[in-house]
């Protein structure tokens, strides 16, 4: 495994890290404990979750969620000290009227529950889950403050946020003295290149921490789902997750899963090594988070672990997806 610094801090993680969202949403913890040992066993030191990661995010039950967090808290028995553990929080995870957001009311109450669910004494990436118009920035980042010097919270960033917000909320941490947010987590790969046009320039420029999820495009870049065909009984797309249906429906994902994949076929890797090497190979990006539901995916993977496509195929990438309408 590689590992690369996380933006300015000092603190290195592995270029592939492990997303847990499958963790008691579609595999239970005997198949989840092997996913994490072989992640773990690779190498793997940088483990997310959330604090809404659950059955509850399909069947709408907001008392369904943090199932991942109380998994990885069993598991991690033993390993805590081996890994950077990162969890998020703003979902609701309650029915009371407070029971969501970033307010310090919410913040408090939300870190509390995962270090509960983790069995743990802290946090090392405290991660807001997306920008939250409704509290303002700078509550919710003298909370976050306060976490780190309480010792609870080592580092805190955030997750699907644009640029601007991202650059407000550095703005408002540095006219305060406040911790900043040192991390990014938006999603990224072939298929989904929206932040090339102002986060990852600003992320490069200010030093900040690029996490990707979703770098294989939920599934899409495997070459698992074929355009007019039912997809596989187990699958994502099968299950009707509407995230998926949406990125198939507005990109043109079947054509460039074709496109590449003589490129992948030349290497000698599959469809999927190819497109998180490619995610690997953008200079911006610190890891890409893998949502593993079956140790494979981990072992497949980490197999690309180091790997860096080359200025010229990258251009090759690039003229492809231009042809097949992919706009970037």
């Amino acid at each position: 495994m590689h590992y690369r610094q996380l933006g300015r801090t000092g603190l290195k993680v592995s270029e592939i890290s492990l997303g847990t969202m499958a963790f008691g949403r579609w595999i239970d913890e005997a198949a989840s404990a092997t996913v994490l040992s072989q992640a773990l066993d690779a190498g793997i030191n940088l483990i997310d979750t959330a604090d809404v990661y659950g059955r509850g995010m399909d069947n709408g039950n907001v008392q369904q969620t943090g199932e991942s967090e109380e998994i990885l808290g069993r598991l991690l028995k033993g390993r805590r000290d081996d890994i950077v553990l990162a969890t998020k929080f703003h979902g609701r995870v309650g029915a009371g009227v407070n029971d969501e957001g970033q307010s310090r009311y919410h913040l408090y109450r939300a870190l509390e529950n995962s270090l509960r669910r983790l069995q743990t004494d802290h946090i090392d990436l405290y991660q807001v889950h997306r920008f939250d118009p409704g509290t303002p920035l700078e509550e919710t980042l003298r909370g976050l403050d306060d976490l780190v010097k309480q010792g609870k919270v080592r580092y805190i960033g955030c997750s699907n946020y644009a640029a601007w917000q991202l650059a407000k909320s550095h703005g408002l941490s540095a006219l305060h003295g406040l911790h900043r947010f040192e991390s990014v987590q938006p999603e990224y790969s072939l298929i989904s290149r929206s932040i090339e046009r102002e986060l990852l320039p600003f992320a490069e420029s200010e030093q900040v921490g690029v996490i990707v999820y979703s770098p294989l495009g939920r599934g899409i870049l495997t070459g698992k789902y074929r355009e007019g065909e039912v997809p596989p009984r187990d699958s994502r797309l099968a299950a009707g997750e509407k995230r998926l249906q949406a990125l198939l429906e507005s990109n043109p994902a079947y054509a460039l899963v074709e496109a590449i994949r003589p490129l992948a076929e030349r290497r000698g890797w599959t469809l999927g090594q190819y497109a998180l090497a490619w995610v690997l190979s953008q200079g911006a990006v610190t890891s890409a988070i893998l949502g593993a539901s079956k140790a494979q995916h981990v072992a497949d993977a980490v197999q690309v672990a180091g790997q860096r496509l080359p200025a010229e195929e990258l251009a090759e990438i690039d003229a492809a997806a231009s042809a097949v309408g992919l706009r970037f």
